[in-house]
């Protein structure tokens, strides 16, 4: 089980659990962040920092954003931007673009 960021960080893009993940992990798309699956060590270092309780351990996540676990994997996968295992946030650099759920978030 990993960690996963969800809605109440669409628009809002703090990087505070940017600045604390020790493994370079948690990706920038246009609205929000993601955090890459296989590449989270379940160290929680995000978690505490989050400024707006976006971020949750997989298991933990309340019902109403169960849909993000499915979400913040999809965003690494082929249709949405094809990253896979890239390697660390820092080489990637922040993205245009987002899960289609995210882009069409109201």
């Amino acid at each position: 089980m990993v960690y996963i960021i969800a809605e109440p960080c669409i628009d809002v893009k703090d990087n505070a659990c940017v600045e604390e993940c020790p493994v370079d992990c948690i990706y920038e798309g246009g609205r929000m962040l993601y955090i890459q699956p296989d590449e989270c060590i379940d160290c929680a270092a995000c978690e505490p920092v989050c400024p707006v309780d976006a971020i949750s351990y997989e298991d933990d996540t309340p019902e109403e954003w169960q849909e993000f676990i499915a979400i913040n994997r999809e965003f690494f996968g082929d249709e949405v931007t094809g990253l896979g295992e890239p390697g660390g946030a820092a080489q990637v650099g922040p993205l245009e673009v987002d899960h289609p759920k995210v882009a069409n978030w109201d």
